[in-house]
């Protein structure tokens, strides 16, 4: 019964324990070079499990802005809503600043028109010197930022805390750019579980509704972004696992290839139509007159072509329209689509060659691939999907995936693999690869350059994450340098091939220290690398290897020793000996009784002494990861920035509700009559002009008030009209309350009637004690009623809805109880029946034998429980 019990209680404990709903979330986030979106997965009952976070403007995706303006940081929407009146005050494309050398981020932004004032940091990267002309923000700061934006976003939508988050990232982002991505994230507070390639994202968004145990197929995903273009080539399948004991066919993705042009976007399609309108403006103005030297002018032009694309891709002209481009002069003229391809005509042949290469290498041929996927939203274009579905032969290409949101849900469904708070029912493998390959090379004296000291480690597409060591026979100190294995496939705007290089010491000291020794072989070096799910190649550990043969005195084992002699390890006495191969050694110990003293012998003992390396890292240029230094002073900056606007978000709302306050307080004084009977003309007039008065200072000396300032004077104006409004709402409410009670009173009466008739257990003092606590109501009911005709409407109110209400609730709660008293058990008497043969009484002699007989049976009971004992035992 109680095994029983027990797996009850089991069972109903696991049902709560599934039933709790789940309080932890986790997102992805796909920062893009123009949009960031934002993924999130809840297990909350009553939502969808993975859903888009929208904006405070409720839209699914927002620019990846951020603004410096009047000493306020703007992020997102807010930044987008300054950026044609002060272009060189709000930065984007901040992501692909990361890991960049200057010159090269220098020449990026002169070609997109972006007047920001850039600067070289310490590292040779870019740096942004913000509208004061003095602080400067890194690439991995503004991105933190954007960042910190996005898991706000999160947090709104799911109402929980989230702190976890998968990136996503370009394919050909190299590791400068993949590390200071990481160090961003850590800025902005938010622990990145993985970053995550965007065509893994997309597989996995593709892939996670499918069966494939039916057949194979590969897939081509075509992204074209703003800033970049790719095509990933991905094989789907299924193999069969056991799962419970039962046969399971589980979907998985491998990535094949990858191929890339970093430099063409949708940005490059809008640049054709800038530079068209600019010219064509500078013409009709004429007098040298060049719109591209003004930054203003540039950013409205900017901004109504994006308008003018989308017109084009849904229309065969569009009207080109900006009033006061440049000098209060206007510009109008229109475009047609046909003219629009004219433009862009080598565009569209660069567009292609990311697939040709990608079914070159591959070896497949057209008709081999099952689906052609648009994602990005420059797919959207005609005349690319035009010139895609001309090289494949297909009169449509695929397009089941939505083009803004396939890789930020994908990976939302990576993010719930990996995390340990959430897990999905529905599965899908995903095996993707290093997008680079990468080389060891190994420097130092006496070192030779062969293949020991220069090695391919990683080859490219290699599955990810792993782990691997290497050894080489070396005793002095060295460096490593980790280099891109191939120098024509190179992240953008990277010239060198080396990306991190390390110097280990202590080699030469530990081998100094043990060459006395007997080596049984050369010292070694053994260092230890990892390529981390992240796409981020680093060497972790680097450890001495020395070992040494040595003759020591043992003594000698008594081999003969007598039969009954029983020998027991003793683990209190037993001592590890690092890598001790000699064959002889037993970890055994005898009695020091048993023990004879035959004397010592030599034994040779081969012992193996790793010795942990110090490895400090030399890197030099923009690849230099944040010092330590520097993430703590950002992580400080930031948090005052994040602290800076919380409190502008406040004095924003503070300001608001005491402009709300004032206006619908005038409003209510002008249009409602009863307040003139709740208030006298004095209170109305001393309220009117505290109103004119905190209004005066609103629009005047309020301006830059703070928000403490906004909630003192709106407390002010509430001491004065809270009172004329509780008297204005008690107006009605004291009435109908007074009415509910002695409507109840009435009914109470029925009530005690009923119990009277129905329930006659109930005791009469509970019933006396109801109608006296009524009669009470009553009594208080009429006493403050007779005083409240007494005094004036605008004075104190002689009593509250509320405290009626308060009263009347009590009564109805004893009522209540009264009502719930259970119906008394009925008494049952229990009926003897007697024999026909009375029993005799039983007399003292009796009982003595009574008792004797008794006490022989207990005795019997005993011996015999004794005796099974015994033989228990």
């Amino acid at each position: 019964m109680s095994k029983t019990m027990f797996r009850l209680g089991l069972m109903v404990f696991l049902l709560l324990l599934n039933s709790v709903p789940s309080r932890s979330a986790v997102s992805s986030i796909d920062l893009g070079s123009e949009w960031i979106k934002v993924a999130v997965v809840n297990l909350k009952p009553g939502q969808a499990p993975i859903s888009i976070a929208i904006n405070e403007m409720s839209k699914r995706k927002s620019p990846a802005l951020v603004a410096f303006h009047a000493n306020d940081r703007l992020i997102g929407e807010e930044a987008a809503g300054i950026v044609a009146r002060y272009p060189d005050k709000v930065y984007s494309n901040v992501r692909d600043l990361i890991g960049k050398p200057f010159s090269h981020v220098k020449k990026i932004l002169d070609s997109l028109y972006l007047p920001f004032n850039v600067v070289e940091d310490s590292r040779g990267g870019a740096g942004i010197k913000i509208d004061d002309g003095v602080t400067v923000y890194s690439a991995e700061e503004l991105t933190a930022m954007i960042l910190g934006y996005a898991l706000k976003l999160a947090e709104f939508h799911s109402k929980v805390p989230v702190k976890d988050a998968v990136i996503t990232v370009p394919p050909y982002f190299g590791q400068a750019e993949r590390k200071g991505l990481l160090q961003a994230a850590q800025l902005a507070g938010l622990n990145a579980l993985s970053l995550v390639n965007e065509h893994s994202g997309a597989a996995l968004q593709y892939g996670i509704d499918k069966d494939f145990s039916n057949g194979s197929r590969h897939v081509i995903f075509y992204d074209m972004g703003s800033s970049s273009t790719y095509a990933a080539l991905v094989y789907f399948s299924a193999y069969n696992t056991k799962e419970y004991g039962k046969t399971v066919s589980v979907n998985q993705f491998q990535v094949k290839d990858v191929k890339w042009d970093p430099e063409l976007g949708g940005q490059n399609l809008e640049l054709r139509l800038v530079e068209h309108f600019a010219d064509e403006f500078n013409k009709q103005v004429g007098n040298g007159v060049d719109v591209r030297k003004s930054a203003k002018a540039m950013a409205k032009l900017k901004k109504q072509v994006k308008r003018t694309k989308e017109i084009l891709s849904a229309n065969s002209a569009a009207p080109f329209s900006v009033e006061s481009l440049l000098d209060d002069r206007d510009f109008r003229s229109t475009i047609t689509r046909q003219k629009f391809e004219e433009m862009c005509e080598d565009l569209w042949e660069r567009s292609i060659i990311p697939v040709k290469e990608l079914l070159k290498h591959s070896g497949l041929k057209v008709d081999e691939i099952y689906a052609f996927e648009l994602i990005g939203g420059g797919t959207r274009v005609p005349k690319l999907q035009a010139k895609l579905q001309e090289f494949i032969g297909k009169s449509d290409v695929d397009r089941h995936l939505d083009a803004d949101e396939a890789t930020v849900l994908g990976a939302s469904l990576h993010a719930a693999n990996i995390s340990d708070g959430i897990k999905l029912n529905r599965k899908l493998g995903m095996v993707d690869g290093s997008m680079y390959g990468f080389m060891m090379v190994l420097e130092g004296p006496q070192l030779v350059k062969d293949e020991t000291t220069t090695q391919l480690l990683v080859p490219r597409l290699k599955k990810l994450p792993i782990k691997m060591f290497r050894s080489i026979t070396h005793n002095k100190d060295f460096d490593v340098s980790l280099l891109y294995e191939d120098e024509h496939l190179l992240p953008p705007g990277i010239t060198s091939r080396t990306f991190a290089k390390y110097s280990v010491s202590g080699l030469t000291d530990a081998s100094e220290k043990y060459m006395s020794r007997n080596l049984s072989s050369p010292v070694k070096a053994s260092l230890h690398f990892s390529l981390s799910r992240s796409g981020i190649f680093s060497l972790d550990r680097a450890d001495a290897v020395i070992e040494i043969s040595e003759w020591v005195e043992v003594p000698k084992k008594n081999v003969s020793a007598p039969l009954n002699l029983t020998v027991e390890a003793d683990p209190a006495k037993e001592t590890e000996v690092s890598d001790d191969t000699s064959t002889n050694s037993v970890n055994t110990t005898a009695n020091d009784q048993n023990t004879l003293d035959l004397g010592t012998e030599k034994k040779l003992k081969k012992r193996t002494f790793r010795i942990p390396l110090k490895i400090s890292e030399k890197t030099v240029g923009s690849g230099v990861p944040l010092s330590d230094e520097a993430l703590a002073e950002g992580i400080k900056r930031l948090t005052a920035l994040d602290a800076k606007d919380a409190e502008r978000r406040r004095t924003a709302e503070t300001k608001n509700d005491l402009e709300a306050y004032i206006y619908a307080t005038r409003e209510k004084l002008d249009y409602l009559d009863e307040l003139q009977t709740v208030s006298s003309s004095e209170q109305r007039q001393s309220f009117i002009e505290k109103l004119d008065e905190v209004q005066d200072w609103l629009y005047m000396d309020g301006e830059d008030a703070s928000a403490t300032q906004f909630e003192e004077r709106l407390d002010q104006l509430k001491d004065i009209g809270d009172p004329i409004f509780f008297r204005y709402k008690e107006l009605t409410a004291r009435p109908e309350a007074s009415k509910s009670a002695r409507q109840y009173l009435t009914e109470l009466q029925e009530i005690v009637s009923g119990w009277e008739s129905k329930k006659p257990w109930i005791p009469k003092e509970k019933i006396d004690q109801v109608l006296r606590e009524a009669e009470n109501l009553k009594k208080w009911l009429n006493d403050k009623e007779a005083e409240q005709k007494k005094i004036s409407a605008s004075a104190t109110p002689a009593y509250t809805s509320q405290e009626v209400m308060s009263k009347l609730f009590d009564l109805q709660d004893k009522v209540a109880s009264t009502n719930r008293i259970p119906k008394p058990k009925p008494k049952v008497e229990k009926v003897s029946v007697k024999n026909e043969t009375e029993t005799p009484t039983p007399t003292e002699e009796t009982k003595g034998n009574d008792e004797s007989s008794s006490s022989e049976s207990k005795k019997e009971e005993t011996e015999t429980d004794g005796e099974s004992t015994h033989d228990e035992l």
